[in-house]
């Protein structure tokens, strides 16, 4: 990062960044042409969940190239000044890469949507066990991390 002062080491605030992000932007690489994506997620011990349909772009390129990059971003928000180029954003905000993976034990998809419902608040739920079988679950294994900040 080439303004050192602005960078986020630290683990545990690394954690409050994701912890409190609402949105996950997940970005594929689909031969070589980007593709990016919004997905609500949980999140717990290095692993990032998220759930989808089963089938679709996202699900098509993550089985050729399950390499994915990830940003959240939190408290964003624009800084006017009077003279235009002045202007500027503050935001924390965390980037990593990973790799991801479709979970296929109907156990660890239980736990990985009560990770994705605890993160918004609610509750675990009962899960129909027809819907657990139909529901693609993805867990992306964080391989590394930085974040930024702007602002603060």
């Amino acid at each position: 990062m080439r303004r050192a002062e602005k960078k986020i080491t630290d683990r545990a605030e690394l954690d409050s960044i994701i912890r409190r992000a609402s949105v996950c932007r997940l970005a594929l690489c689909d031969d070589g042409t980007p593709y990016i994506v919004p997905v609500c997620f949980g999140y717990h011990d290095n692993n990032l969940y998220f759930h989808s349909a089963g089938e679709g772009r996202k699900l098509e390129i993550l089985e050729r190239n399950n390499l994915v990059c990830f940003e959240m971003d939190v408290d964003t928000r624009l800084v006017v000044d009077s003279k235009p180029c002045d202007w500027s954003m503050s935001f924390l905000s965390v980037i990593g890469t990973g790799r991801a993976y479709q979970v296929e034990d109907p156990a660890e998809k239980v736990e990985a949507l009560n990770r994705i419902m605890t993160h918004y608040s609610g509750p675990p739920g009962d899960y129909d066990p027809d819907l657990i079988d139909k529901t693609t679950v993805i867990r992306i294994e964080i391989e590394n991390m930085t974040g930024k900040k702007s602002g603060y």
